[in-house]
């Protein structure tokens, strides 16, 4: 659910009765404030936070938080002044993190460069402009890394065809730095030639992937979209590969 539709359903949720003035367990809440999301918004888990009296609701990748009651409900960040954390960052860190080890990573295109020791894995669309960006720039100056490109086709009906192409080339990699830097598309690929196409593209709803470039590092974090080469530095600097 995107967060503009959280945000209607700040609008609509249903004022009810309170709840005993004794601490509620998140069980209750839950079942409290599901029904008054709507019929087809389904509560992931709900979590007493340390801060403010306040619940954590998790819908899917999405945190919001409600009162006790169950009777408001809030969207947006929550932020410790006293030491400048974004605690709501930091939770949607936590639960989007996966086991790298476990991504199945013969489904991807392997690229190494360098003594290839950074690992990174990155979900790409054949037709993202972000992605081509993204290759044609900062991967492009980043070295002493191995990158798994999992081709993810979620922006029309001919990224399938596009790359499965890629897929059924002879140099895979090869193929796909051709046609996300150079624009050069890859040759036909025989009808017979089997693909990973729908594997990653469950594979990504699995992890939540809504847009594409999604990059996973070796920790099993991620970072939504194309960032530049001194942001993916920072980020292997925190991480002990």
């Amino acid at each position: 659910m995107s967060m503009s539709k959280l945000g209607l359903l700040l609008l609509s949720a249903l004022m009810a009765g309170c709840v005993s003035a004794e601490t509620p367990s998140t069980d209750a809440i839950r079942k409290l404030v599901e029904p008054r999301l709507g019929t087809n918004v389904k509560v992931d888990s709900v979590k007493e936070t340390p801060y403010a009296g306040l619940y954590e609701v998790r819908i899917g990748t999405d945190i919001l938080y409600t009162d006790k009651t169950a009777t408001y409900l809030f969207s947006g960040h929550v932020f410790n002044l006293v030491t400048s954390t974004d605690l709501t960052k930091e939770r949607l860190d936590e639960i989007n993190r996966i086991k790298f080890s476990d991504l199945p990573l013969d489904k991807a295109i392997k690229t190494v460069k360098g003594d290839g020791k950074r690992v990174i894995a990155v979900f790409e669309d054949p037709n993202c402009g972000y992605c081509k960006r993204f290759r044609q720039t900062t991967l492009k100056d980043t070295d002493n890394v191995t990158i798994y490109t999992f081709m993810y086709n979620i922006l029309a009906e001919d990224s399938f065809v596009k790359s499965k192409n890629i897929w059924c080339s002879l140099d895979r990699s090869q193929a796909w730095d051709d046609w996300m830097i150079r624009n050069k598309p890859a040759a036909p690929a025989s009808a017979n030639c089997v693909t990973p196409n729908d594997e990653v593209l469950e594979l990504g709803r699995k992890l939540g992937v809504n847009g594409t470039p999604a990059i996973f590092f070796a920790d099993g974090s991620r970072v939504p979209g194309a960032i530049d080469s001194k942001m993916l530095e920072e980020k292997f600097a925190k991480i002990k590969q």
